[in-house]
């Protein structure tokens, strides 16, 4: 699954090398063994963020984008509902430009992913996204949010 507009869709090759590298990466590496840490794929083209943490309700979490990066979040364990919207139109909240992180009140209208254990979503920088929301009760989850620069 990919999250895109049509207006963008052939702006990216979600297949070019960067992607095909991350898509192996997750299918042949022993995630589930690994200790939370950034792993190098292809340099720092193409990085690794394993990450263990507990899901919050979706109301304490913002929506956020990434203008270097794209993000292929994978759930290793666990279930997490993912937020998706657009980020055209939403009201900037916080920028963390050094960490090429920008936060976003929250919009009138977004959907939701259920990612469960196996699933992936690649966000674009044009798309926004909130992580880590409780799927029913927060619950512990590991993830891996792979960051492939543009």
């Amino acid at each position: 699954m990919f999250f895109s507009n049509i207006a963008i869709a052939e702006k990216y090759d979600y297949l070019e090398e960067k992607f095909r590298a991350a898509y192996r990466w997750l299918a042949e590496t022993d995630i589930k063994a690994l200790p939370e840490g950034s792993y190098p794929i292809l340099g720092d083209k193409v990085i690794a963020n394993v990450q263990e943490y507990i899901t919050e309700p979706k109301e304490t979490r913002f929506f956020e984008t990434h203008k270097l990066y794209f993000d292929i979040q994978y759930m290793v364990t666990g279930d997490e509902m993912f937020g998706v919207c657009k980020a055209e139109g939403l009201v900037l909240k916080e920028a963390i430009e050094a960490n090429d992180l920008y936060f976003y009140e929250e919009p009138a209208m977004s959907g939701e992913v259920l990612l469960k254990e196996g699933d992936l979503i690649v966000v674009a920088p044009e798309d926004a996204h909130k992580p880590r929301c409780a799927a029913g009760a927060p619950a512990a989850v590991k993830k891996v949010v792979v960051k492939v620069a543009l």
